[in-house]
């Protein structure tokens, strides 16, 4: 579910607690660049203690206290999609331990001799989410100002509890859908300086309210670090820093889910908030874009017999139709062309073979590989086998489906090693031959073919891992709706790793708009509007209410679906690929509306300093990998990471590296001396680190203020 009614926090009629009582109408207080990631930093020390007395150990890990709600789910999603550990308490659980002083904190860490807090932030659903006055609460409390431990109110309304006016009294509460908010020059200075400054709440459909909150002006301690303009002049806030009684808490006053962009937006800097801008796990927004089958044609939808000729169950169809689709030279020099305006490297996939095939086909020239050949430095190169066979199983297409086809022992039969180590060998030495650059640990196979296909094919290919291991094939694409995590093939210790990709609703058998809402309209329309009724039957789609006007549905409907779909995994954390075909750069060029679209909203939203990552094929798989072992050490409890003072200490298993992210200026030790920690990203520092030479952990030296 990506939209939809969410519940207003509960309880919405308590008071605020007695130890907090701001005057009313106070100005909000100001804020300079100075309170950056630095200032976060400036908390590591707690104000309560001696500046005489040691410094705490203060572990890596965040406690989240969770009441079901949307809004701790999508923190807490945020948490463990970038590797930052966090221990959940179920507040609907009787059997739940107890928050109080043991449970949160020690008085002497056995292997420090420090004060150690075991928490180096708190989510809770709302301000007071065990009872304003329980001992659970002023335990907490007490937690938070010892050892200057922020804490996320999750989502709460807007009351003097939270520094902020009551909405009745200046401010305004509602449906926010379609809204536009601003990130304030406190924002901006501090946890969300990588967004470039407005921020547009979602509005999918009219006729369902997405996210509601409630937008109070600031009283005395309280920051807005995103608001929105009231009636009658002035600004109120949805998101902001409280500070009294020694304590930080970041007031989030809107509803929201893991999947709606406004959260999406706000994530990492809710994450950087409540970890002082130091902490394991770190976060990029990708976004690849693999183009399959250049060089070959691809067969055209048939909006007659509503089906695509070449396809088995296509009755009556003359194999590959007498007008497939295909690229030309024109459409190769815009493709250069946008890619230059854009900013943005495409990956070609190809298919040498086909392309040989085509010009022998058509008098022995091809202007549109001429053209490719010719501007190959403007790409990347991705080998898709030289003739674009299926290497699974051998096809039976005497039945529809299909089956894979078996001996007179009922044994399956399967493309063999060699025809396997053919298709990619020969079509990496067709590159090399033409100059083109390709890097031969990565393969796609045709329709992903060789892996397993099912419901026909439960196994991949016995022969598959060898030929792959034969051609140097450490990463093989795999589409990410049937598979989405990696997993290797074959069993030895070099097998090579899928790298999942999503495929992208723009079909590889269309060459105009219409084409593309006519068969649109047959997947997702019922069959009592003309449409094949798939929807109906598959409890992972959803029919439309009505067929798309051919003439306009891709453009007003199609597009700015796919862009949203396509933004929500850049703003996941998600490294995985987007593949469409070459079909889709050909006629109308279907493609470049969708990447446009989600270019444009990607550099609406955020700043320079957190420009788009367009990794290799080979690049995503070995994120994957790294995350895969991340979490499994975490999972194991095999990771110990602290803060004491302004060094930070990772302990991960051997083999494991770990994800650390760290305010800019920070510095890792080494044998002798130290060296500049990470990569920029977004106003930190990041990397996968791991010991050096002759260590057993990671040390890093965060700056001071």
């Amino acid at each position: 579910m990506e939209s939809g009614r969410i519940r207003m926090p509960g309880n919405t009629s308590r008071t605020a607690p007695g130890d907090r009582a701001p005057s009313r109408g106070a100005s909000r207080i100001a804020r300079t660049a100075a309170l950056a990631a630095a200032a976060l930093v400036a908390t590591v020390v707690p104000s309560a203690q001696a500046a005489t007395a040691p410094a705490p150990r203060v572990d890596l890990t965040v406690l989240v206290v969770d009441d079901g709600g949307s809004a701790v789910g999508a923190i807490t999603a945020e948490l463990k999609g970038s590797g930052v550990p966090y221990r959940r308490i179920d507040l609907n659980d009787p059997n739940r331990p107890v928050v109080n002083q043991a449970f949160l904190s020690e008085p002497s860490d056995s292997a420090t001799g420090r004060p150690r807090a075991k928490y180096q932030g708190v989510v809770l659903p709302h301000e007071t989410a065990f009872g304003p006055d329980s001992a659970e609460q002023t335990a907490l409390r007490a937690y938070e100002r010892t050892f200057g431990i922020p804490q996320v109110d999750a989502y709460t309304w807007s009351h003097p509890g939270v520094g902020l006016d009551y909405t009745s009294e200046g401010g305004t509460s509602g449906v926010l859908d379609g809204i536009t908010t601003s990130v304030t020059a406190a924002g901006k200075a501090g946890p969300f300086r990588y967004l470039a400054g407005s921020l547009t709440f979602e509005d999918n459909d009219p006729a369902v309210a997405e996210s509601y909150g409630y937008a109070g002006r600031p009283r005395a301690g309280y920051t807005s670090y995103l608001d929105v303009p009231v009636d009658g002049g002035g600004r109120a806030s949805l998101v902001g820093e409280y500070t009294a009684d020694g304590r930080r808490e970041l007031v989030v006053t809107f509803a929201y889910n893991q999947y709606q962009r406004q959260f999406r937006a706000l994530a990492r800097g809710i994450v950087e908030w409540l970890t002082q801008g130091i902490h394991l796990g770190q976060s990029r927004n990708y976004l690849s874009v693999h183009v399959d089958d250049v060089f070959a044609p691809d067969a055209r939808w048939d909006s007659v017999r509503d089906c695509t000729p070449g396809d088995f169950d296509c009755v009556g169809d003359d194999g590959e139709g007498a007008d497939p689709i295909r690229m030309t030279a024109a459409d190769a020099q815009y493709a250069a062309a946008w890619q230059k305006a854009s900013g943005f490297t495409l990956d070609m996939v190809y298919n040498g073979g086909q392309g040989e095939q085509w010009k022998t086909e058509h008098g022995g020239s091809d202007p549109l590989a001429d053209r490719l050949v010719a501007d190959r430095a403007q790409y990347r190169w991705i080998n898709h086998t030289y003739t674009h066979p299926f290497l699974g199983c051998v096809q039976d297409t005497t039945v529809v489906p299909w089956r894979c086809a078996a001996d007179a022992r009922g044994n399956t039969l399967w493309v063999s090693r060699a025809e396997l180590s053919a298709q990619i060998r020969d079509n990496h030495d067709w590159a090399v031959r033409k100059g083109i650059s390709v890097d031969r640990s990565e393969l796609v196979t045709g329709e992903h073919s060789g892996l397993r296909t099912l419901p026909q094919q439960p196994v991949d290919n016995p022969h598959l891992a060898g030929a792959l291991a034969d051609n140097g094939v450490k990463w093989i694409a795999s589409d990410n709706s049937r598979e989405p995590q990696q997993r290797t093939v074959g069993t030895s210790s070099g097998a090579a790793r899928t790298v999942p990709r999503h495929p992208m609703n723009v079909y590889y058998n269309v060459g105009t708009a219409a084409e593309m809402a006519d068969e649109y309209n047959w997947v997702y329309t019922s069959r009592a509007d003309g449409g094949s009724g798939i929807c109906e039957s598959n409890p992972a789609s959803t029919c439309l209410p009505a067929p798309l006007p051919v003439a306009t549905g891709y453009a007003d409907h199609i597009v700015p679906q796919e862009a949203r779909i396509a933004l929500s995994h850049v703003l996941g954390n998600d490294p995985r690929p987007h593949y469409v075909h070459q079909s889709n750069l050909a006629e109308e060029r279907l493609l470049y509306p969708v990447l446009d679209r989600v270019l444009a909203d990607y550099r609406g939203l955020f700043a320079p300093s957190a420009p788009l990552v367009n990794p290799a094929q080979r690049d995503v798989g070995t994120e994957l990998t790294r995350r895969a072992a991340w979490d499994q050490a975490l999972a194991a409890g095999k990771v110990t990471a602290y803060r004491i003072g302004t060094t930070v200490t990772v302990k991960a298993p051997s083999g494991v590296t770990a994800p650390v992210t760290a305010p800019e200026g920070t510095r890792k030790k080494l044998l002798l001396g130290t060296t500049a920690f990470g990569t920029a990203y977004a106003g930190t520092r990041s990397a996968w680190t791991s010991p050096e030479l002759l260590q057993s952990a990671v040390t890093l030296t965060i700056p001071t203020t």
